[in-house]
C-alpha cells in the first residue's frame, strides 16, 4: 500500500519526529538498523529509496538559535560612542579651535624649496674617509620681510655687527676697500663681472672710481648721511650683494650672508627679534686630512662661465661645484641629485612643516688609488728633506719641489707630494688666511708634481741609451772612450765637457751599461749626434715624457727638445750643438715630477706605460653599488729587445750599489735593492742647479717607481735621501698590510 505520509521536509517533518528519533521502520523491509545507520528518503506512496548522507544536527540548530539581545545592545552602544567621539572632534575643531586654525593658516606659507643633496665622499685606496660633508647653517636674506621694515639699512648694519661681535664672518662681495679713502680691492673673475654688470645697471661708466660707486650706493640704497663712512661702506656691501642678484644676465648663486653659522649667532639673532633672515640646513665639506691639498682640491659655488657649462646638466645657479683637484675631476660622480620639499612656514617665519615631494640622492663614493700613509710619508720627507737642505746652505733657500710614487704595474700614483703645501682645513677659514696662501713667495698653491716643468739632465741619459740601442747606433758591447771633451765639432769652436773634465779625469772606456753609471756625457753625446733629434723624441714620447700622463687633473705635458720647439720658443734654427744637449737632457726639454715617475716605472717593467689615471673606483653613496672599477691601462710600449733593457736596468742598477754609484752612499747598504739615476739641470751662471732623482725597487722583482725634483737642490745626489724615505714608507706598510694575511693563512 502506497505510504501513508506526504513527501518529508523540514516544514511539515520536524527535527523531534525524523525517524531515527522514533525507530520507525521501512514499509518494504520494516528494518530498524537502517534507520539507525543512515537517514531514509521518504516520498509518499514510495518505499524507502537508496540512503543519503544524514543533515548535520549543530547546524540545524545554529540555524534556528536566535541572536543574544545583549549582543544587539553591546553594538550599539559601540557605534553611539563612535557618533559621540566624532562629534566632539568635529566641535572642538571647528566652534572651539577653528578661530585660531584660521589664523594659523592664513598666516601661514607654502613654498617648493630645492632640498640639497650630500656631495660624495672621496676615499683612499684603503676606503679611508679624506673628504666627506657635515651639516651646517647658513644664514640668507629674506628681501620680502627685510624690506617691509621701517629701517632695513639699520637692520642690516645690526645684524653686521652681531656676526662681528660672535666671532663670525659674512660674505662680503663689493670690491671695495671697507674704510676711506675708498679703492678697489683686488678681484677674481666673478666679482669683475658682477662689478661690471652692477655699474652698468645703475648707468656708471666702466671706468667709475670706487669713490663715484659708494657715492651712487649711498643715494641709490637710501643710506642716512648720519652713518659713519665705515657703517655706510658695511650697508652698502650687504645692499650690493642682494641687488646684484635681481640684474639679468650675471647668473649669480643666492646669496648667503653668513656660512656655517654658529649657534651662538644664531641665537643672539632670534633672541633680539631681528627680522629679515632666515636660517636654511646646508652642507659643507669637511677635510678629515691635511694631507694633499693638491690632489683633493676644494669647492665653490658656480660662476657665470660655469653656470653656462654646467646648466645643461640641470644645475640650478646656486648649486656647489668643485673648482680643482678630485673634486672639479669627478664633479659627475660627487655631485648628487636635488630633491624637493613642499616647507610650510608661520607669519614669524618659523618653519611648521616639510613634506617632500622628491628625495635628495646623495653623491657617489670616490676611491682614489692614493694611500694616506705613503702620502704622509711622502709629504713629511719631501718637506723634511728640503728644509734641512736649507738650513746647511744659504745657496738653497728658496728650495721647492714635488716627487711621485707610483707603482709599476699599473702606473697608478700611490703617493703625489709637493713642497711647500697648505691645509685645506684652514684655507678657506677667512679672506685673510686664503690670501696669506695666495700672496706667499714660494707658491705653496702651485702644484709642482703636475704642472712644475723641469729638466731632467742625466735621468734622460737611459732613454738615449734605449733609443740608441734599438736604432742599431751601438749594441750593448760597444765601448766609447771618455776623453773629457767631445772634440767632433771642435773646430766649429763647439767642444763640449764631460761633467767630470773639471776634476782633471776621465771615465775611461765604458760601455752602455758604465756610461749610465758614471753618467759619462762623452758616451751620450756621441749617441745623440748619431740619432736624429726627431728619432730620439720619438722614444721620449713612448716613455710618455712630453705626453699627458693620463692623470685626471690638471698637469703640463712639458715639452721634449726638437727642432719645431725651438722655432716655435725662439724662432731660430736648429744645431748639432742642440742634440747633443737634448741627448744629455738638457736644452729645451721639460718634465713634469709625475712623468718622470712613469718613465721610471716603464723602464722597470720593460716597456709599457700605464695611464697615471688617479680613480681607483667609484661607489653608490652607501656603498652597496660598484659604478665604475678603474682598470690599468696601457697608454703605449717602447719596444726592444730584452738584453737592451738588461743593459739599460743594470747600469741603473750600478748607480745605487757601485761604488762608482752617485747613489751609492744612500742606496749601498739599503735593505732592499734599489735601481737609481741622479740628474743635475743646469740653470745658468749664478743660479743654483736643480736636483733630480728616479728610481724604482726591488730591482729583480720591481714594485714602485719614484720622481723627485727640487728647485735650486745643487745635485740629484744630494735628494737621494728623499727617495730613500719613499722607499722606506712603501715597504714598511706592505709589511704591516701583509702581516695579518699571513696570519690568517692557516684558516682559509
Amino acid at each position: 500500500a502506497p505510504f501513508p505520509y506526504p513527501k518529508l521536509t523540514p516544514a511539515n517533518f520536524p527535527l523531534w519526529s525524523w525517524p531515527w528519533r522514533w525507530g520507525r521502520a521501512c514499509s518494504r523491509c520494516r528494518s530498524p538498523s537502517r534507520i539507525t545507520i543512515s537517514a531514509v528518503r521518504f516520498t509518499a506512496g514510495v518505499p524507502c529509496a537508496e540512503p543519503v548522507s544524514a543533515p548535520d544536527p549543530e547546524r540545524i540548530f545554529a540555524m534556528e538559535k536566535p541572536i543574544k539581545p545583549g549582543r544587539v545592545t553591546a553594538l550599539a552602544c559601540i557605534l553611539m560612542l563612535l557618533v559621540i567621539v566624532f562629534v566632539v572632534a568635529l566641535y572642538k575643531l571647528q566652534i572651539v579651535d577653528g578661530k585660531a586654525y584660521y589664523e594659523e593658516n592664513r598666516n601661514s606659507v607654502a613654498s617648493s624649496q630645492t632640498v640639497e643633496a650630500a656631495r660624495g665622499s672621496i676615499l683612499d685606496c684603503y676606503g679611508r674617509v679624506l673628504v666627506s660633508n657635515t651639516s651646517c647653517n647658513n644664514l640668507v636674506f629674506n628681501p620680502d620681510d627685510l624690506f617691509e621694515q621701517d629701517d632695513p639699512n639699520g637692520i642690516l648694519l645690526q645684524m653686521a655687527r652681531t656676526v662681528a661681535a660672535c666671532g663670525d664672518t659674512y660674505v662680503d662681495e663689493l670690491p671695495v676697500t671697507a674704510k676711506p679713502p675708498f679703492e678697489y680691492t683686488d678681484m677674481n673673475d666673478t666679482q669683475r663681472t658682477q662689478l661690471k654688470g652692477f655699474l652698468k645697471y645703475a648707468g656708471l661708466d666702466e671706468e667709475a672710481t670706487a669713490v663715484e660707486l659708494m657715492s651712487y650706493c649711498r643715494e641709490k640704497f637710501e643710506i642716512n648721511n648720519n652713518y659713519s663712512a665705515a657703517d655706510m661702506r658695511i650697508i652698502a656691501g650687504l645692499r650690493y650683494s642682494i641687488k646684484t642678484r635681481y640684474i639679468d644676465k650675471l647668473y649669480l648663486p643666492d646669496y648667503v650672508f653668513v656660512q656655517d653659522a654658529s649657534m651662538e649667532l644664531i641665537t643672539s639673532l632670534k633672541e633680539n627679534n631681528v627680522p629679515g633672515f632666515e636660517v636654511t640646513v646646508s652642507y659643507t665639506r669637511q677635510y678629515h686630512t691635511n694631507l694633499a691639498a693638491h690632489l683633493l682640491g676644494y669647492t665653490g659655488k658656480m660662476n657665470a662661465e660655469e653656470y653656462t657649462t654646467y646648466k645643461t646638466q640641470g644645475y640650478p645657479m646656486s648649486a656647489t661645484v668643485g673648482k680643482d683637484g678630485a673634486e672639479l675631476a669627478f664633479e659627475k660622480y660627487l655631485h648628487g641629485t636635488n630633491g624637493t620639499a613642499i616647507v610650510t612656514k608661520n607669519a614669524s617665519g618659523t618653519v611648521t612643516g616639510t613634506t617632500y615631494t622628491k628625495e635628495p640622492e646623495p653623491g657617489d663614493q670616490v676611491s682614489l688609488t692614493i694611500d694616506l700613509d705613503l702620502q704622509a710619508a711622502a709629504e713629511q720627507s719631501l718637506t723634511r728633506g728640503i728644509e734641512n737642505m736649507k738650513s746647511k746652505s744659504t745657496e738653497t733657500s728658496d728650495a721647492v719641489g714635488g716627487g711621485a710614487l707610483v707603482a709599476v704595474a699599473t702606473g697608478q700614483p700611490l703617493a703625489i707630494a709637493n713642497y711647500p703645501t697648505f691645509d685645506l682645513q684652514t684655507l678657506f677659514q677667512s679672506q685673510e688666511s686664503y690670501d696669506a696662501v695666495k700672496d706667499a713667495e714660494n707658491e705653496p698653491l702651485f702644484n709642482r708634481a703636475l704642472l712644475g716643468q723641469y729638466s731632467p739632465g742625466s735621468t734622460f741619459k737611459p732613454c738615449t741609451a734605449i733609443a740608441g740601442l734599438t736604432e742599431g747606433v751601438i749594441t750593448t758591447g760597444t765601448r766609447i772612450q771618455c776623453t773629457g771633451t767631445f772634440r767632433k765639432y771642435e773646430d766649429t769652436g763647439y767642444a763640449p765637457k764631460c761633467w767630470i773634465a773639471s776634476s782633471g779625469a776621465t771615465h775611461g772606456n765604458d760601455n752602455v751599461t758604465e756610461a749610465i753609471r758614471d753618467s759619462c756625457n762623452i758616451f751620450f753625446y756621441t749617441v745623440g749626434d748619431s740619432l736624429p733629434i726627431d728619432t730620439l723624441a720619438r722614444y721620449a714620447a713612448a716613455f710618455g715624457l712630453g705626453e699627458h700622463t693620463g692623470i685626471e687633473l690638471p698637469e703640463s705635458t712639458g715639452q721634449m727638445a726638437t727642432e719645431a720647439v725651438k722655432k716655435k720658443l725662439e724662432n731660430t734654427n736648429w744645431y748639432v750643438g742642440d742634440s747633443l744637449q737634448a741627448a744629455i737632457g738638457q736644452s729645451y726639454s721639460l718634465f713634469t715630477p709625475l712623468q718622470l715617475a712613469e718613465y721610471c716605472a716603464t723602464i722597470a717593467n720593460g716597456g709599457t706605460r700605464h695611464s697615471a689615471s688617479i680613480l681607483k673606483s667609484v661607489r653608490s653613496y652607501d656603498g652597496s653599488e660598484l659604478i665604475y672599477e678603474n682598470q690599468a691601462e696601457v697608454l703605449s710600449a717602447v719596444e726592444t729587445s730584452d738584453y737592451n733593457w738588461a743593459a739599460v736596468q743594470k747600469g741603473m742598477y750600478l748607480v745605487a750599489n757601485d761604488r762608482a754609484g752617485s747613489a751609492y752612499e744612500t742606496f749601498g747598504d739599503y735593505g732592499v735593492k734599489v735601481a737609481a739615476k741622479t740628474g743635475t739641470a743646469q740653470l745658468g751662471d749664478n743660479q743654483v742647479n736643480n736636483a733630480i732623482f728616479i728610481c724604482y725597487a726591488p730591482y729583480d722583482n720591481p714594485k714602485v717607481a719614484v720622481a723627485v725634483v727640487v728647485e735650486h737642490g745643487s745635485a740629484g745626489a744630494s735628494i737621494a735621501s728623499i727617495a730613500r724615505d719613499f722607499l722606506d714608507a712603501y715597504f714598511t706598510v706592505k709589511t704591516v698590510d701583509t702581516a695579518p694575511e699571513s696570519e690568517l693563512s692557516l684558516l682559509q
